[in-house]
Order: C-alpha cells, then structure tokens, then sequence
C-alpha cells in the first residue's frame, strides 16, 4: 500500500512546535522519530507521513487543519491582558492560557443564556464602583455584600477561602479553579498568570490558577472578586511592581480586605527576624503568611527581595508536597473546581433533555457517561 504524505506547509510546522514551547529534540521524543526528522520536516526537505501529520498537531495541540494555512495564525487573547512581568509587558501568551481563557468564556456565555431564561436581572455588584472609587468604599461594601467581618474570629485560612468563594457564588458571581488544561500534562503556568476576571453584567466570572500555591489563592480571589467590582475584564497575575491603575487598584483592595493596613500596623513587631511576625498575624487575621508578607511589602515593613524569595521558596515547598499527595476523587475535584453554581444549572438542564449530554460533558470537561454520577455528587 502505498505512504500517503501530507502536503502542509513546513513553517507552520515550526511555528506549532515553537508555541507549544517545545524543542526538536523533545517534539521528536514524542513523536517516536529522530531529531533529523523533524528538522528535514520543519526545511520542506521531507514532509510527514499524514499519519503524522495528525499526530504532530496533536502533539502540538492545533487543529489539524492549521497545518494546511499559507502562514501561522494570529491568536490573541479573548481578555483584556493586564499582566506585567519584572514591570513590563509579557511577551506572546501560552497556547494553554488562550485555550484556558476560551473555555472559561464558552461557559460563562452558557450561564449568562441560561440566567436569561430564567428571566435573572442584571448582578448589581458588576461595576458597582471604578478605579477611581475609595479603596476603603469598595472594601467596605464588598464585605456588606458577602457578609463577612474585617477577619474571622476562628478557623484557619484554608477555611476562609472556601467561606469566601462560597458566599462570592451566593452574590452571584461564579468561581473556577483549575490547575492545568484538560489533562496533566498541560499544566497551567503560576509565573504566567494567577487569575483572570469576566466582569459580565449578568453572569460574571472568576478564574484562579490553581497550579499557585493554596496560601496565594486568597489573595487572587479577592483581586479578581475587585475586577468584579470596578467592571473590569482582565487577566492578572497580581504583581507587586505593576504600573497599571487597575491592578494597582485591585492590588489595594485585596490587601485591604483581607488585612486591614490599621490592625496590621497594630501588632507588626520591628524584630531582629521579620518573619517572626508571621505567624501571630496569620493566627489573628486568618490569612496565610504569603497574604501577610504581601501586606508587609507593600507598607513597607520588608524589602522587595525578602518578599520575593518568601514566596518563590512557599511555591517551591508547595509543587515539592504536591508530588508526594493524592488528590480527593474525580468529582470532588470537579465540584471544587468548575463552579458549584454552574455545575448545578448544567446537569440538571442535562438530566432533563433540555441540553445534550454530549455538550454537557465538553463544557465540563467530562465524559457524558459521568454526569449523572457527578450529579449525586452535587446533591441533585
């Protein structure tokens, strides 16, 4: 039988595996074939078998036919990009971000369909104040909303966090957590982005990376759940050293609402070592230590360089205790993960007929056959 070979063009080849961030030689250890052939690919000197072909773009996660174009695509992110890193602009987003941002958006555009027909009004959070507003006005009317005090008065921070994203779906605006795009292997990136907010009038949005360390998703919660509140879409990675007024602004109200610049001054030692603070003001505040470094920083108490390798060594011992764990099952996971609120609207409208239970699981990520399992696991 005679090879079938895939006439594509060589440079998207190149152009698929740079974005998948890949090298020759690692794209070559994927694909089972030697480094010389996929440099002969990439020069047009041999094309691929089209069994191949499918198997590169699978690899490199584009749709085969990409590999057809007369040249690369433009891929542009479905957000406002509010990002800096070291203070300036990022260069070209992932391929995992892009996808993560549009998956995100396609279920954010079904809930916000399924709140219409439910004949659900405008959420009156969303804009509700701008950049311009008092960091203390808006901290003050976010905690009137979600009905919490300056801090608790017991529990821990892991505990905090599940309170706050509980009461922030009760108000109406949906929170999701994934660590990494559709499967393991394609992990989402801490040093890329933390968080992302979809400030829609009807159904917003908040996304956390959950590839950072648990102690740093407090504080992405509340900077997004800040976006909220201003009407501002973005991607964020909540950077200290960032220029940009939103940020900053969303910056001031997390710290703000979590540790209140007042009390924190309160029971802030000057000692010999800075960290013996930590872990007083986290009994006290019920926030992690990396929030309390972050308040630390930014009133002036430790230096720029002591903060960065306070967290670099939390995420660090967090990705090494991460290896060594398991994980709680595949529905739990997905409860914790996809949206409480969202995952309920979307299995009971797929257990009725209403919607397919093929497009149910692309939405969620799951396999049609799981949804009616996972739906005990919601309780429906």
């Amino acid at each position: 039988m005679a090879t079938t070979y895939a006439s594509i063009n060589p440079e998207i080849l190149t152009w698929a595996r740079e974005r998948a961030q890949l090298s020759v030689s690692a794209l070559a250890v994927k694909m089972k074939v030697t480094e010389d052939r996929v440099h002969a690919w990439e020069r047009g000197e041999q094309p691929p078998t089209f069994k191949q072909a499918q198997d590169f773009a699978a690899k490199t996660h584009i749709p085969f036919g990409y590999l057809y174009l007369k040249e690369p695509p433009e891929e542009r992110l479905p957000l406002p990009d509010l990002r800096t890193v070291g203070g300036q602009h990022p260069k070209q987003p992932t391929p995992e971000l892009i996808e993560m941002a549009q998956i995100v958006l396609r279920r954010q555009e079904w809930y916000a369909e399924y709140l219409r027909d439910q004949d659900v009004e405008r959420n009156p959070h969303v804009g509700h104040f701008s950049p311009n507003s008092s960091v203390a006005e808006v901290v003050q009317d976010m905690r009137r909303v979600l009905g919490v005090p300056p801090h608790p008065e017991r529990g821990n921070w892991d505990e905090y966090l599940r309170l706050l994203i509980r009461k922030i779906e009760d108000a109406g605006i949906l929170v999701m957590r994934q660590g990494y795009l559709r499967h393991y292997s394609r992990p989402l990136s801490v040093e890329e982005f933390r968080g992302f907010a979809i400030s829609d009038p009807l159904a917003p949005v908040i996304f956390i990376n959950q590839a950072d360390a648990p102690s740093a998703r407090l504080f992405t919660l509340i900077h997004e759940l800040a976006h909220i509140w201003i009407g501002q879409s973005g991607i964020s990675d909540a950077s200290s050293e960032t220029h940009r007024r939103e940020e900053v602004f969303c910056n001031a109200v997390a710290a703000e609402f979590l540790v209140p610049e007042t009390e924190f001054l309160a029971h802030w030692e000057n000692t010999e070592n800075w960290k013996d603070n930590l872990p007083v003001l986290e009994a006290h505040f019920r926030v992690s230590t990396w929030v309390i470094a972050r308040r630390a920083l930014t009133l002036g108490k430790i230096t720029r360089d002591e903060y960065r390798k306070y967290v670099d060594d939390l995420l660090k011992e967090y990705r090494n205790r991460k290896k060594s764990q398991g994980g709680p099952n595949f529905y739990r996971t997905q409860k914790g993960q996809i949206s409480e609120a969202f995952s309920r609207a979307l299995v009971s409208e797929a257990l009725s007929g209403r919607v397919l239970l093929r497009d149910a699981g692309n939405l969620l990520n799951m396999k049609p056959y799981r949804i009616t399992t996972y739906a005990k696991e919601l309780g429906i």
